[in-house]
């Protein structure tokens, strides 16, 4: 097994399927991504690719020939294990060179859309992606009482970079921590569906991360998987009595909920707020979920 590299582009000719598949020429890639299976790789997206660095790590499962193509092959990934970065990656560090150890500013292997990595450049890239912000948007609810004064927390519990390895990432309450600073950060600490943006005295956020597609159903870890909403409206969407719609409608269960308690409980409009930045909106596809298997309209 290895660790890798894999490089994604918004405007890419391949069959790619974020989350589930990631395509690719057999010829120059069979070898490498082969050397996957089982193993982890971290997600790469240049200009070309919205400008996210290294953003995201997931899980490889199996490697399958394309069937419309035999040219090509999908390697299939683990959806569950995927976990977005809390802060994206640059390729390079101001007078430290690349992150990935000897890779050259252009041509040769900076081309490649898969790469080889060692376990030392996979920590230290997971080590930078996944450090914990502390403004106060992806703040806990309640302050760890080891913490220092202000918005700072205590320091996450995290390894150096030499020494962390996959168990970190399969850790649920590290997962879960981290999700939830990421969606809280998203959507500025405001419920994406009530509008109500409540805050502790310690300037905490009281809103909630709640998984789209749940960690049961073997929904990631990322925010287009997640919205920020506040306890009761978090209830309300586990138990299927809100939904979103394709266009950000809300929708509500047929006599499900009073008309009064709704006009307290929704924005106006009855639209999804949404992420700060557009590239983290939920996903059309955890959200079609969600209609077909959890709500109850």
């Amino acid at each position: 097994m290895a660790k890798a590299i894999f490089i994604q582009s918004s405007h890419s000719k391949y069959d790619d399927q974020p989350g589930r598949a990631y395509h690719f020429p057999k010829r120059q890639y069979l070898s490498r991504v082969e050397q996957t299976v089982g193993d982890w790789v971290i997600f790469y997206a240049g200009k070309r690719g919205g400008g996210l660095g290294y953003h995201a790590v997931q899980k490889v499962l199996q490697v399958i020939d394309d069937p419309e193509d035999e040219a090509q092959a999908y390697a299939l990934l683990d959806p569950g294990s995927e976990l977005s970065f809390e802060q994206n990656v640059p390729r390079w560090r101001d007078d430290l060179g690349p992150y990935e150890t000897g890779l050259p500013k252009s041509r040769g292997n900076n081309t490649s859309a898969v790469r080889i990595i060692s376990e030392s450049d996979f920590a230290t890239i997971l080590q930078a992606g996944l450090e914990a912000r502390s403004v106060p948007d992806a703040l806990p609810r309640a302050k760890d009482p080891a913490a220092t004064t202000g918005f700072s927390d205590a320091p996450e519990p995290f390894a150096h970079p030499a020494s962390i390895r996959e168990t970190v990432l399969s850790q649920r309450a590290f997962r879960d921590r981290s999700f939830a600073r990421q969606v809280k950060q998203a959507y500025g600490g405001r419920c994406s569906i009530s509008g109500l943006e409540l805050r502790n005295g310690g300037g905490r956020p009281e809103v909630e991360a709640a998984h789209i597609v749940p960690v049961a159903k073997n929904g990631p870890d990322t925010v287009r998987n997640g919205m920020a909403l506040s306890g009761t409206v978090h209830w309300m969407f586990d138990r299927g009595l809100l939904s979103i719609s394709d266009s950000n409608e809300i929708l509500v269960a047929r006599d499900a909920v009073e008309d009064q308690t709704l006009d307290r409980l929704i924005v106006p409009d009855r639209r999804l707020i949404e992420p700060r930045d557009p590239i983290l909106r939920p996903h059309p596809a955890y959200l079609k979920w969600h209609r077909e298997h959890v709500f109850k309209g």
